[in-house]
């Protein structure tokens, strides 16, 4: 760090618990300020409405590599035309961020899940049980895959493959797993280290 990038500090209350409750999110490090994003940073961002994030502008200091990883996001949990349904990439995502300990982004992805699947009671047994959770026999295969990846890469193998098979998944839904579960991986680290969370309005 040097002297002309101070490091933020907050006494907002943290989450007590994982929940599909809207949790917020402080960075450690200053944002771009909205009012001086350029037109760079606006590509970066991909979605102008992301400008409101202060995690996203925070990521719009390097705003060719946010433009990436949001490309690669958007593909992975939006474009299925193919492959997995919606609700299992986000519920991929969300035993990742689970496993790793992420109260945001597990709560926002928790939320989508729910949504997309139609089975809230699951998703919040997740949250409350951990990835051990009795969700079916499907969600049950892809929550261990995601936990695996999440835990070390060389964790997955032939076995959970092999049970996500048998759960009914192709080999195009088996990898939107694995991408799920990776992105999320990456992505939680990354909310980890630059900023922390803060408690839903209804816990302060």
């Amino acid at each position: 760090m040097t002297e002309s990038t101070p490091v933020l500090t907050h006494d907002a209350v943290h989450p007590h618990a994982f929940t599909r409750g809207e949790v917020g999110w402080l960075p450690w490090l200053e944002p771009v300020p909205q009012d001086e994003l350029t037109e760079r940073h606006y590509a970066g961002l991909v979605d102008r409405g992301r400008a409101s994030s202060d995690y996203f502008r925070l990521l719009a200091r390097d705003p060719e590599a946010l433009r990436a990883r949001t490309l690669v996001d958007k593909d992975i949990f939006y474009n299925t035309r193919d492959g997995l349904p919606r609700a299992e990439r986000e519920l991929a995502a969300t035993a990742a961020s689970r496993v790793n300990g992420c109260v945001f982004c597990a709560s926002v992805h928790a939320r989508f899940a729910a949504h997309h699947g139609k089975r809230p009671e699951d998703v919040d047994r997740l949250l409350a049980e951990g990835t051990r959770a009795e969700l079916g026999d499907r969600w049950n295969a892809v929550v261990e895959a995601a936990e695996a990846l999440t835990v070390t890469p060389l964790a997955f193998g032939p076995d959970h493959v092999e049970r996500l098979r048998a759960a009914g998944l192709d080999d195009h839904e088996i990898a939107d797993v694995i991408h799920g579960a990776a992105f999320f991986n990456w992505a939680n680290r990354l909310m980890l280290s630059l900023g922390r969370p803060v408690a839903p309005s209804d816990e302060v």
